[in-house]
């Protein structure tokens, strides 16, 4: 058996080099971290329609429509919320991404020019926690549809006896399922992000046909839309529960907007994403809460009972009110495995590629986007996500809540790239740990974006408080129904307050620009072949000066 030195172990653990590679594992870069290099942009127009097709054709879509009905909007006013949040999510994906498509950077990168490059670690741990929280409850809705599934195979299954606590909000076989569900994901993670053009496509279908199986279902057994669909809305006052419902939409694709940088990076073309950003992503996230808003008014009619937003819920409800024949069984499991699908591609493309990247970007030498995903699971799944989404106030409150933190990240991101340093990046020194990099500022840190982030998020966290534990009276009044708005007031203070800091204590280097790596701009050498020769590197264009500062 080897005996291995020290050293040597701690090289072996390091993430793996590519062949001929022109960087090298640092503290600041490894191969996920550093611009997308040509022959690795694999992805043009259909390619991010698909990845809007998935982000936005989910449960989470589904259900948050739906649970709009719960808090109390009619669905004519839950659609309208959902249309319009949408398309605000959509506007927020495009300049959001714009880093990406020009710089081929992601998040994790992008956050150390506004941060500082030490200071970049606080956004990049937060929108960590909150991937992990997303993961764990997107995974225990995964292992819900696994568990009705299965149930629809064997019906015994979904009658099998709770060995679990009621307190614990969590069913034995609904545990069994997301052992089954994490089993298929795993393998998941190990597929590059450029590859995942097909995966995305293939679990569209499945879930497209889950979705429009239900609406027909649905429809054509009430004979229409149902009398839900036209009741109106019980909310105590209707301005605020429709603002409520956009600042859901916004909660919800909000960390997905902020690091639409992680996916834009791998476009063949500048522009490509932006069609798929304003067309599709709205489109698809109305269309599918839309169905699911017709779909819960319809089966309310049918099977009658309480109000059934959730779509895994409503499948395992109908097998039961059809006495698990044959026929509804068949119906049930391919359903299920639409929404099966849909759960595995909406965590790899929401949660496992973006945590995984931010992770590396905490300790690049040991943790690439393939390790990151795996320290993702462990953790979502840690989080007890069938505490968080037992019910539909709890549902919706977790969801805004993720908005008080990345709606002030969003805004001070958006003034220091369009507006301070006007899409003008020196790329090497996102690379460069010491004073010498333009991103160092005073001790690694950007005090000025410390201080946008805190004024973009204390005035909503009163009302966070309140909305939470039901202050909805007397002084707490006001403060809730700020917090409504949430990811528009954070955003749009933090993004002033960043560019008035800017303006009074301006930075240095503003308005430089530089590549990568000297001499290579966009993966190809800019000297001639005199200039080349004489540095030797006549046929390797490639050849770079790596930035190895620890």
């Amino acid at each position: 058996m080897p005996s291995w030195s020290w050293p040597e172990i701690k090289q072996r653990l390091q993430c793996p080099v590519d062949e001929d590679a022109d960087y090298e594992n640092t503290t600041w870069c490894n191969r996920d971290l550093i611009p997308i290099p040509p022959e690795r942009r694999t992805y043009g127009v259909w390619s991010y329609f698909g990845y809007w097709t998935v982000s936005g054709s989910c449960i989470s879509a589904w259900s948050t429509g739906s649970t709009l009905l719960s808090f109390g909007l009619s669905p004519q006013q839950a659609i309208g919320a959902v249309v319009l949040g949408g398309f605000l999510s959509g506007l927020l994906a495009v300049f959001c991404g714009w880093m990406g498509e020009v710089h081929h950077i992601g998040f994790t990168v992008s956050s150390r020019f506004s941060w500082g490059m030490r200071g970049s670690y606080f956004p990049v741990i937060l929108r960590t926690f909150v991937s992990c929280m997303w993961f764990g409850m997107q995974a225990f809705w995964g292992g819900q549809a696994t568990r009705v599934m299965i149930g629809a195979i064997i019906p015994g299954f979904a009658h099998m006896k709770n060995y679990f606590a009621e307190s614990s909000h969590l069913q034995t076989n609904d545990f069994i399922g997301l052992v089954i569900w994490m089993c298929g994901f795993i393998p998941a993670v190990l597929i590059r992000p450029e590859k995942l053009q097909i995966p995305f496509f293939g679990c569209f279908v499945l879930f497209c046909g889950s979705c429009f199986g239900m609406l027909i279902w649905a429809v054509s057994q009430a004979d229409g839309p149902g009398n839900l669909f036209h009741q109106p809305g019980s909310a105590p006052n209707t301005g605020w529960a429709f603002m409520f419902g956009i600042t859901a939409i916004l909660g919800s694709w909000g960390s997905g907007t902020l690091g639409q940088s992680d996916w834009a990076r791998y476009s063949k073309r500048r522009y490509a994403p932006t069609l798929s950003q304003l067309v599709a992503c709205p489109l698809t996230i109305a269309i599918t809460a839309t169905i699911g808003i017709i779909v819960t008014s319809a089966s309310n009619k049918i099977m009658g009972g309480d109000i059934q937003w959730n779509p895994i819920y409503l499948l395992a409800d109908i097998q039961e009110y059809y006495h698990s024949s044959p026929r509804v069984r068949a119906g049930v499991f391919f359903a299920s495995l639409g929404l099966v699908a849909s759960q595995f591609s909406i965590s790899v493309v929401l949660n496992s590629v973006s945590c995984g990247m931010d992770l590396a970007g905490l300790w690049p030498k040991y943790i690439n986007i393939r390790r990151g995903g795996y320290v993702m699971a462990v953790i979502g799944i840690a989080t007890q996500p069938w505490q968080l989404i037992s019910t539909a106030d709890k549902f919706l409150s977790v969801l805004s809540g993720f908005g008080v933190f990345m709606a002030p990240a969003t805004g001070l991101m958006l003034a220091d790239y369009h507006i301070i340093r006007r899409h003008r990046l020196k790329l090497s020194d996102l690379y460069r740990g010491d004073s010498n990099s333009l991103y160092w500022f005073r001790s690694g840190v950007n005090w000025r974006a410390f201080a946008a982030f805190t004024a973009g998020m204390w005035p909503l966290l009163p009302g966070l408080a309140g909305n939470v534990n039901g202050w909805d009276d007397g002084q707490w009044v006001g403060w809730v129904r700020l917090y409504n708005l949430t990811f528009l007031v954070g955003l749009a203070i933090s993004f002033l307050v960043m560019w008035v800091l800017n303006y009074f204590f301006p930075v240095d280097g503003v308005g430089v620009e530089g590549p990568f790596i000297e001499g290579v701009i966009d993966g190809v050498s800019n000297k001639s072949d005199e200039e080349a020769a004489e540095a030797g590197e006549v046929g390797n264009e490639k050849k770079r000066e790596v930035v190895s500062v620890a």
